[in-house]
């Protein structure tokens, strides 16, 4: 796959029946926007069984780098879509970080420093590249109807569905579904359409990207400089890309002349002077931008929900763009589909919005404090910042308050109201109600090398840890009965040994925790249960599980049980 040139390639608009006849039943859903997100929220809602329209106004895939960190949660993501490996190989894997003020290194961190993760901490990876890995995946999927030069025009919402106007080369005409995932990025005209819009902060700087192909000897790390030598006063980020290209930021500053900045003739001193006059580049693409940190109000109108740029957007430091698009997607699709098949409310998808608006703020604060760091406006920050970054070369309280970008990480929704809160002890605060699931090493009952989070699909599972006993008759009894709901439920029983998982239940799906990670990760003893979301983020857990705690607490994940929780007192110092 590597080796297509997705950047070039241009799709067939092919005029589809809705054009020639009145409009029929609505379509389940409508997505809009075929980025990483909307490509995303497809396929998972695809793979589920769901028949999706996708639209996409253009013919192409994203041209240059644009965004190149893919965090391991979303790597988590994409595996359950069967598309995780593909973007690891292709991908540069990287865990380390390295910060420097002006001439000097002060600090280097490890984002992933414990092993038995499947995953990297990120992966850098063109943007055209996952998009081209995606759209290969969608455009071969029965259930996904992808339309390419099909422009939303107008919306009309009505109480049990949308009408959606479309422009295509063959002229207008209108579609109507039941529901619309709205992925149409930060200008979203589907926004526009409906009268909303998104509100935060504009950052008064610009930013160059140069993305260059060349040999060099750098180490696959991030490296960030403060006031470097050779661009002083601002700032400079590295990364490495596959193909031997390198993505290079530099900070320019707010009066810098975005037209004159781009021209490869003021681009190329920049590069040389942090490479040096004799390494042999070729500039493949270049960009000035500047950014903002806001989001809509609600992520939610009625039988439209707003996904990735469309409904938020942050600085790049961090990574957290498309990184948090494709975990709104993954919150999303499972909840879209109990809906339509009735097996949960509409109300299901406010707790969509909820949680997603939540992690929309969590990036806008991680990604608004980088900034102020990375971009000081008055010389009193300017001398904090350099005292701190002074201090962080010698002290480990400094390199707290060093803030090149604080990377993505997975949202921890502890105060959902979809969370059943602990009514036993757990030490493993990482796991909380809400938190997303850990991931670690496992064997399957035939010898295989396996992971975690790969038994988890993208269905709920009641996961029972069974120490070195298999459950006698009465318990298997209890968890086959805590699945009988309409929602399915799958039991996995996780065993220490390979003697015992030989002694499980005929039918029984089995894991072995042979190094015992996954015990120590999830502070599993023997009958510690954990119901856990197709989103793989923890819906609940028991020291001894019973079939009505199982029974309320599902009912609660799929939203049929509607009190408002009270965050627990572990969740509270999590959120701390």
């Amino acid at each position: 796959m590597g080796d297509i040139d997705y950047q070039r390639l241009a799709f067939a608009y092919r005029r589809h029946a809705d054009q020639d006849r009145a409009p029929a039943a609505p379509h389940p859903v409508v997505v809009v926007g075929a980025g990483p997100v909307g490509l995303t929220a497809a396929i998972d809602l695809a793979q589920q069984g769901i028949k999706v329209v996708l639209l996409d106004d253009d013919d192409r895939l994203s041209t240059g780098s644009r965004a190149i960190c893919f965090a391991k949660r979303t790597l988590d993501i994409w595996d359950r879509l069967g598309l995780g490996e593909t973007m690891t190989q292709k991908g540069v894997s990287w865990n380390v970080g390295r910060v420097f003020f002006r001439d000097q290194e002060v600090w280097q961190f490890d984002l992933l420093p414990e092993s038995g993760h499947r995953r990297p901490a990120f992966i850098n990876l063109q943007q055209y590249y996952a998009e081209g890995y995606l759209h290969d995946c969608a455009s071969h999927h029965p259930n996904i109807d992808l339309r390419w030069k099909s422009k939303v025009a107008d919306v009309t919402p009505h109480a049990d569905h949308v009408t959606l106007a479309i422009d295509t080369p063959d002229g207008p005409y209108t579609l109507d579904t039941q529901w619309v995932v709205a992925c149409d990025g930060s200008r979203s005209p589907i926004r526009k359409a409906i009268g909303q819009e998104s509100r935060g902060r504009v950052f008064r700087d610009r930013f160059l990207i140069a993305d260059v192909k060349m040999t060099a000897d750098f180490p696959t790390e991030r490296w960030f400089w403060f006031d470097p030598p050779f661009h002083p006063n601002q700032s400079v980020l590295l990364h490495r890309q596959p193909d031997n290209v390198w993505r290079i930021d530099f900070q320019l500053g707010w009066n810098a002349d975005p037209v004159e900045a781009v021209k490869p003739e003021n681009v190329m001193p920049r590069i040389r002077a942090l490479l040096g006059a004799d390494v042999d580049v070729t500039l493949e693409w270049v960009s000035v931008y500047t950014f903002a940190c806001e989001r809509m109000d609600a992520f939610r109108h009625g039988r439209i929900l707003f996904a990735g740029d469309a409904a938020h957007r942050v600085s790049p430091f961090g990574a957290r763009g498309a990184n948090s698009g494709v975990q709104d997607a993954d919150n999303l699709a499972w909840k879209l589909k109990l809906v339509l098949q009735g097996k949960a409310p509409a109300t299901l998808l406010d707790s969509y919005a909820s949680e997603r608006e939540f992690a929309a703020d969590e990036n806008i604060r991680h990604s608004s404090r980088a900034t102020d760091f990375i971009t000081p406006k008055s010389d009193a920050s300017r001398v904090l910042r350099n005292a701190v970054l002074n201090l962080a070369k010698r002290h480990v309280f400094a390199r707290a308050l060093v803030n090149s970008g604080r990377l993505s990480t997975p949202t921890a929704y502890l105060q959902s109201d979809l969370n059943t809160q602990d009514a036993d002890r757990f030490s493993a605060a990482r796991v909380a109600p809400g938190a997303a699931a850990l991931d670690a090493p496992v064997t399957l009952p035939d010898g295989t090398a396996g992971w975690w989070l790969d038994v988890l699909g993208g269905r709920f599972v009641l996961a029972h840890f069974c120490g070195d006993r298999a459950p006698d008759a009465a318990t298997w009894t209890q968890l086959q009965a805590a699945c009988a709901h309409e929602v399915p439920l799958d039991v996995v029983l996780v065993f220490d040994n390979t003697s015992a998982c030989a002694q499980a239940p005929s039918g029984a799906t089995c894991r072995i925790d042979s190094n015992g990670l996954l015990r120590q990760r999830y502070d599993a003893e023997n009958g510690t249960g954990y119901l856990i979301r197709p989103d793989h983020h923890i819906a609940a857990r028991w020291r001894n599980l019973d079939a009505r705690g199982v029974d309320a607490a599902l009912a609660r994940a799929t939203g049929r049980k509607t009190t408002p929780n009270v965050m627990s007192a572990t969740a509270a110092a999590v959120a701390l």
